[in-house]
């Protein structure tokens, strides 16, 4: 069961990242590394656009699962890229965090603890739906338990393609707008 945040919690840990990010730079300053100084400068404007965008999709309770997963001692870091973020039709919030969600867990059961796992989340608006690209790499020890999810369709949503490996899982999701 995930943890109810409220909003003291979640500015506590939104000031805990801004500080070690502010140590890194401050670091890398010190040490004259300039180049490397605008490369974190870079990543943290990316990752605030990609924030904003998946903000912009109005999707509420997806996006409090993305911005919030890393924070819930999850076995694999997520990121995330929004290659568009203009509104073209609605989806259900609900179905779509559910599924992730559930997604999410089944994969945190199926990889070995405390590996460096990752996943990397790509959603890109279609004329008809959100496509969703999946990315993991890590060590996946249990394939049996992914499957039979990425097979069931009892949710509404449709998994159009995936590959997977001990060691990579790819998957493709589209969902079409109501």
């Amino acid at each position: 069961m995930k943890k109810e945040w409220n909003t003291v919690e979640v500015l506590r840990h939104v000031r805990h990242d801004w500080l070690n990010k502010l140590q890194l730079i401050k670091g890398n300053i010190d040490l004259n590394k300039m180049d490397r100084v605008k490369e974190i400068i870079g990543e943290i404007v990316v990752e605030a656009q990609h924030e904003t965008k998946l903000s912009n999709l109005n999707l509420p309770h997806f996006t409090s699962l993305l911005l919030l997963h890393n924070w819930e001692m999850e076995s694999f870091k997520l990121e995330f890229e929004v290659i568009d973020d203009y509104k073209r039709g609605i989806l259900d919030d609900n179905e779509l965090t559910q599924w992730t969600s559930t997604f999410f867990t089944i994969l945190n059961e199926s990889i070995k603890s405390y590996y460096d796992n990752h996943l990397i989340l790509t959603i890109e608006q279609q004329q008809d739906g959100l496509r969703f690209f999946f990315d993991f790499c890590g060590i996946i020890e249990n394939k049996e338990s992914l499957e039979p999810f990425l097979h069931n369709t009892s949710f509404g949503i449709d998994v159009i393609q995936f590959d997977m490996n001990e060691r990579e899982l790819t998957l493709e999701v589209m969902i079409p707008y109501k």
